[in-house]
């Protein structure tokens, strides 16, 4: 992969549509192939910081998701990311890059498209056709659990994801999840435990160690995880803000903040995690399964890193194959819930 992105770099590799049968690696696409792929790049599946997805299908029928990077500098700087850390992974719970486009001032990747789309959009938007049921939604919690584990444990460098959260986890036409997105993602050596990087990721999925300004470990992952897991659980996001007061002020203020991982754990100490499950669902899960979930999550979010499991802990964890204890309640929630009046009632 080194080799491949100095080729990149020295504009040696030599963008060919046609070696898509050579080899099975990557495959370097012509600008004007993915321009025609896409019909001029007209049916945009999503977008975000760094550019703007599109929907495309290439000569042999297959579809394509294309990620087109927008400004020079960042564009080049997330494109190598990716390409560094998915070019050569296959894993059954990591999307797969099928090729790339450096051609002058474009930078492309090209993925496996996925027919439904992200978690995000099964869990949050009232358009979904369908409520997940509590067998897929397990078993995708398993699926990420088992791919975030790959990157950590099992690439010759560690690759720390470090914007994992339900829009950056796809699934595919039989529900299988697959972790994408790979524009944020930090390397560490097998001879270092944690590497330095800058601020990234999203609210809501940031370990508080980013805030400290530490260098990060695989644990920065497993946070996000855990908030995933959460917002499996109850269908809904981890937060938001109730009705607002003192509206005609110029910066609108809440009374309270409902956030769902202080009801979590609540709850879980409570021995009432029925009652945090998803209401769409109307009952029909497996307890069991359920708290074991809301177990590991609250593990996965607890202040200090070296309170949070492995990924491949809970993956043992998850397949049944071990045990785990009753977490605390991690510090900042309890001191969010005395000092900003958390909403804690399901």
């Amino acid at each position: 992969m080194l080799v491949l992105l100095l080729l990149i770099r020295k504009n040696k590799f030599k963008p060919l549509y046609n070696n898509q049968g050579t080899g099975g690696g990557i495959i370097a696409f012509r600008y004007t192939d993915l321009v025609r792929a896409t019909k001029n790049f007209s049916e945009k599946l999503g977008g975000g910081g760094f550019g703007s997805i599109y929907k495309g299908v290439l000569k042999d029928s297959t579809s394509i998701a294309v990620k087109r990077l927008d400004g020079a500098r960042q564009g080049e700087k997330q494109f190598r990311a990716e390409v560094s850390s998915v070019g050569l992974i296959q894993h059954i719970n990591i999307v797969k890059l099928i090729g790339f486009c450096c051609e002058g001032d474009h930078r492309l990747l090209v993925y496996e498209h996925m027919l439904n789309g992200s978690l995000e959009g099964h869990l949050f938007e009232k358009s979904s056709a369908a409520v997940l049921d509590w067998n897929t939604r397990y078993q995708i919690a398993l699926g990420v659990a088992k791919g975030l584990c790959y990157l950590h444990q099992s690439c010759h460098k560690c690759i720390i994801h470090c914007d994992i959260k339900p829009g950056n986890i796809l699934v595919d036409a039989s529900f299988v999840p697959k972790i994408a997105d790979f524009g944020l993602a930090a390397f560490v050596g097998r001879d270092f435990s944690r590497v330095m990087t800058t601020f990234r990721g999203t609210a809501g999925y940031l370990a508080p160690e980013w805030l400290s300004g530490v260098a990060i470990t695989p644990k920065i992952d497993v946070y996000g995880f855990g908030m995933v897991l959460l917002e499996i659980i109850s269908g809904r996001r981890n937060s938001s803000l109730e009705t607002p007061y003192n509206t005609r002020s110029s910066s609108t203020r809440y009374q309270n903040v409902d956030f769902f991982p202080v009801q979590a754990i609540s709850k879980l100490h409570g021995r009432d995690v029925k009652s945090l499950v998803d209401p769409q669902l109307h009952g029909d899960f497996n307890l069991e399964e359920a708290e074991r979930v809301c177990k590991v999550a609250c593990w996965c979010i607890q202040d200090n890193e070296f309170d949070r499991p492995t990924m491949g802990e809970i993956v043992r964890v998850l397949d049944g194959l071990q045990k785990i204890d009753m977490p605390p309640m991690p510090r900042l929630l309890a001191a969010l819930t005395e000092q900003f009046g958390v909403v804690t009632s399901v």
